[in-house]
């Protein structure tokens, strides 16, 4: 969080809301993982509200930065930034309704999944990649693909850690937040990095 504020002042203004915005993501999440590990210690239960608030924080904010590292560069039509953002919540929406109970987990895990890979085509194949495509800076594009593997690779991790903590008979809340964690440290730093590099 201090390195992308620090380095936010050393980036040209286009680029200034981008590292703000990453900034703010992991600032989220510092601040979550401290009431999540204060609740896994003094009650051992999984921090499952925690998590989801952070996530609907900063996983949002995680899909926006391709709609701003474009908009930098080029002008991007609105409905770029509404659809990774409506994606992404329906996504979060779902996995929590299956991790609070409020849905059977594995019926909630169909649309969620859905909705991820909703995502996946938009920055793959839909308007955002047709605009990156599209575009003659060769750092964005760099930035984007790098994002779109983050995405597509990287928060494969979270279904994975979804399945084995409710599909494989009994819910192993360790395994569960574990794999969250490591998914957390990893993606949410790496978009940042991304973005600055470029």
């Amino acid at each position: 969080t201090a390195f992308f504020f620090i380095e936010r002042d050393r980036v040209a203004g286009k680029w200034k809301t981008s590292l703000t915005v990453s900034g703010l993501v992991t600032l989220i999440a510092a601040v979550h993982y401290f009431y999540m590990r204060d609740v896994w210690v003094s009650t051992g239960t999984s921090p499952t509200v925690f998590r989801y608030i952070d996530w609907l924080l900063t996983v949002p904010l995680l899909m926006i930065e391709f709609y701003l590292i474009l908009s930098a560069v080029t002008k991007v039509p609105a409905g770029v930034f509404w659809r990774l953002l409506i994606g992404s919540i329906a996504m979060l929406g779902f996995g929590y309704a299956g991790e609070a109970g409020w849905m059977d987990a594995k019926m909630a895990f169909i649309p969620s999944m859905a909705a991820w890979f909703y995502i996946i085509w938009e920055i793959f194949k839909g308007e955002a990649s047709q605009i990156n495509a599209g575009l003659a800076n060769a750092n964005v594009q760099k930035a984007y693909k790098t994002m779109t593997l983050l995405v597509t690779v990287g928060w494969s991790i979270y279904p994975l850690g979804y399945f084995f903590g409710y599909f494989m008979g009994s819910q192993d809340p360790v395994m569960l937040n574990v794999i969250y964690n490591v998914a957390d440290f990893w993606n949410k730093i790496a978009f940042g990095v991304v973005i600055w590099a470029a």
